[in-house]
């Protein structure tokens, strides 16, 4: 689509009603997708337990420049997420949902900015399919849930290039006003956000954000408009807001610098000294399974971008676009260490461009059908999967497939049946929606099973049923044996203390939290253990209370109320 017809899509001439029910279907969407169940698990992976330390030790201690962890300073990453988080805390109390609603915020803030951009540029109904497919991307949604940084830095950065956009100019078309010649709120905002996610992640949004514009530049040879950016009212206000924590945590702390700078952020990247080694190609995978259930979208979507891209078919702001994300994969790819979040940055940019070709397949009818029959047979694929995998899926219950993933694989059969009717009776733009319904379905439905998740996923569980148990006599030693670092981290998180490794000679009293292979390990040495049909990943053992707790416990099992697949 080029700048002549980049708005045709805007006089679509849609009912009201069809108004209404967009409007409708958008809010109940981004707010199931990104605000739903937030709390529901307990803290996943060695991440969220420490990043929500900090953020609990700042708003306790109200030192609200130094991040540490276990009373030490801690400098892996800047100070942004431990604010948010901590100031979460302090309006709604210490709580997973508490921790990862600033990930939930910033998703929903980019995407609104994202939506602006596309509304005033590509039109109307570019901006209603950008809101339907990005939130309900597997990506999304599982970053906005997650207590960490890689979503608010995404966030600040992706608000940070759409006010590039306008900038640099690249908004304007037939049916927009003339900008200002010098866009003075676009320039603060941009050094605004800018600012904002080198505090989120550091220098790398200088680079991610640098990087593009200047391929951008490159191939448009817009270099006067490129100067833009280094307005000085830009650079003050990025200034104003990223540079004083830096100044104030070197100040106070002499080896920020070093460790920040040099071991997280040079290191990082250069060596493979943090063991996150992975292939040059880990991306490729990692975003097909970011855009589930969207992945024939995304791949129709690249093949037409490089035809168009070799027929020099690309307007200026869908090559702005089309930059960033490419410049994000790519350097990322030739980093030494390699995780997902690191391109997470790349999602929205390239949510909105899947939302802009799905917009010109439409036209279509051949192709819109086969896009929509190809989400649908993705939807059916990931209902008839567990039927093929029988191995035991690493949640709390041994049960394969777990009832919940049943329960899931039901409502996607469903979906994948109505988008598949719909594509064939040659509504196209249904049959997407029911896809993208059929993903708020799935979300919803599984609320009231995500326990089978959350007891096998994080040690919340296993503290709850310490408590529970009588066992938090601080005369009692907590250690931990054989459990791998995530698990002693959330351990630790929920105890409010660090807890030792355990040593075999030790013959003092002991509440000994471990895995399964460790109860069998310390059962051999005589130790008690607490044990029940459904294996979770983190056992008690070792307490001197363990056989009244066991007998207790397998009561509270047998009495509580039957949930479904539940293992007595």
């Amino acid at each position: 689509m080029n700048e002549a017809d980049s708005s045709s899509n805007e006089k679509s001439g849609q009912s009201v009603p069809a108004r209404i029910g967009w409007a409708a279907l958008i809010v109940v969407t981004l707010a199931v997708c990104y605000f739903s169940n937030l709390g529901a698990i307990g803290f996943v992976g060695p991440d969220e337990p420490r990043y929500a330390w900090i953020a609990r030790d700042m708003a306790e201690s109200g030192d609200w420049v130094t991040p540490r962890l276990y009373g030490k300073p801690w400098f892996e990453k800047p100070v942004l997420y431990y604010w948010m988080a901590a100031a979460s805390f302090k309006l709604f109390g210490v709580s997973e949902a508490a921790a990862r609603l600033p990930s939930a915020l910033c998703a929903l803030f980019a995407t609104l900015s994202l939506a602006w951009l596309a509304w005033r540029f590509y039109g109307e109904e570019t901006a209603r399919w950008l809101l339907l497919l990005l939130p309900t991307s597997v990506g999304m949604i599982g970053f906005s849930h997650a207590a960490a940084t890689d979503m608010p830095f995404s966030g600040m950065l992706t608000i940070a290039m759409v006010c590039a956009a306008v900038v640099l100019g690249l908004v304007r078309n037939e049916n927009t006003p003339v900008l200002p010649r010098t866009p003075w709120l676009a320039l603060i905002f941009f050094g605004f956000f800018l600012g904002l996610a080198v505090l989120a992640k550091g220098p790398a949004a200088i680079i991610l954000a640098g990087g593009a514009v200047f391929f951008w530049t490159l191939t448009t040879k817009r270099w006067r408009d490129a100067f833009r950016l280094f307005h000085p009212v830009a650079i003050v206000s990025f200034c104003a807001t990223a540079l004083p924590w830096y100044v104030l945590c070197a100040r106070r702390n002499p080896d920020f610098f070093r460790v920040f700078i040099i071991e997280h952020n040079f290191k990082r990247y250069l060596t493979p000294e943090f063991q996150h080694i992975q292939p040059f190609w880990y991306y490729v995978p990692v975003l097909l399974a970011m855009f589930f259930p969207w992945l024939a979208i995304l791949v129709s979507g690249v093949i037409r971008t490089a035809r168009s891209s070799r027929a020099l078919q690309v307007d200026s702001l869908t090559l702005f676009l089309l930059t960033f994300p490419v410049f994000c994969i790519a350097f990322f790819s030739i980093s030494r260490s390699k995780l997902p979040g690191y391109v997470l940055p790349a999602a929205p940019f390239i949510g909105l461009l899947l939302a802009k070709h799905l917009t010109s397949c439409l036209v279509s009818s051949s192709r819109a059908r086969w896009l929509a029959s190809a989400a649908g047979l993705t939807l059916l694929a990931f209902a008839i999967a567990p039927e093929f995998f029988h191995l035991p899926i690493p949640v709390m219950t041994d049960i394969s497939p777990p009832p919940l993933i049943s329960q899931l694989a039901f409502f996607a059969f469903l979906g994948s049946l109505a988008t598949l009717l719909l594509a064939l009776v040659r509504r196209p733009s249904l049959a997407l929606s029911a896809s993208g319904v059929t993903i708020l379905v799935l979300l919803t439905s599984g609320s009231s099973q995500l326990w089978q998740l959350g007891e096998g996923l994080s040690s919340r569980h296993a503290v709850q049923v310490a408590t529970q148990l009588g066992m938090n006599n601080q005369s009692l030693q907590a250690v931990t044996f054989n459990l791998r670092r995530d698990y002693v981290y959330s351990l630790q998180f929920y105890l409010r203390k660090q807890l030792p490794e355990w040593i075999p000679t030790d013959a003092n009293s002991k509440l000994v939290f471990t895995n399964y292979e460790g109860t069998l390990e310390l059962e051999k040495k005589g130790v008690e253990c607490l044990h029940s049909e459904v294996i979770p990943p983190v056992t008690l053992c070792g307490a001197p209370v363990m056989n009244r707790a066991r007998e207790r416990r397998r009561r509270e099992l047998s009495d509580r109320p039957a949930r479904s697949g539940q293992p007595r």
